[in-house]
């Protein structure tokens, strides 16, 4: 099984086939609002920006998991990003990440590259929805590491 053979539900509440972005790579990021890495979420918009045009998305997925950091409901999680980091692209519903109700995405991108120790770790995934790396937190969206993988994802 691959990423893009699972449906998930958009912020919103539709149901979203992640089969509609095959043949792009993706990065899949749990995301919260209230985190000291929330300021991640404007560089991942301008990694998104700037590689979009070439095959590439971000598939951010709010999480609670870890300190509560992600209290709000769809609406408002929706606001803050629009509002505090001019976010464009898809936002789904919040899910866990971890333990015994981790959702199917996240079990899957954790089977072979562990589990997210935290909020804001990166899953690549390749074009035809295999997970390829990797990266925790701390990576940040313009690290070299990230661009490098991101990069030889899309030459593929």
């Amino acid at each position: 099984m691959s990423l893009y053979d699972l449906t998930v539900k958009t912020l919103a509440g539709a149901a979203q086939p992640l089969g509609a972005y095959q043949g792009k790579v993706a990065l899949v990021v749990n995301t919260a609002s209230e985190c000291g890495f929330t300021p991640q979420y404007a560089g991942l918009q301008l990694l998104y920006e700037d590689y979009q045009a070439k095959g590439f998305v971000i598939l951010g997925f709010p999480s609670n998991d870890f300190g509560r950091q992600e209290p709000g409901d769809a609406a408002a999680i929706q606001n803050f990003c629009e509002r505090n980091f001019g976010v464009t692209f898809p936002l789904f519903e919040k899910v866990a990440t971890t333990g015994a109700a981790q959702s199917p995405v996240f079990a899957l991108l954790s089977s072979k590259h562990g589990a997210p120790m935290w909020n804001f770790h990166k899953y690549l995934v390749g074009k035809t929805g295999e997970v390829r790396a990797a990266f925790p937190s701390n990576i940040e969206p313009d690290d070299p590491t990230l661009l490098a993988a991101i990069d030889a994802a899309l030459a593929e």
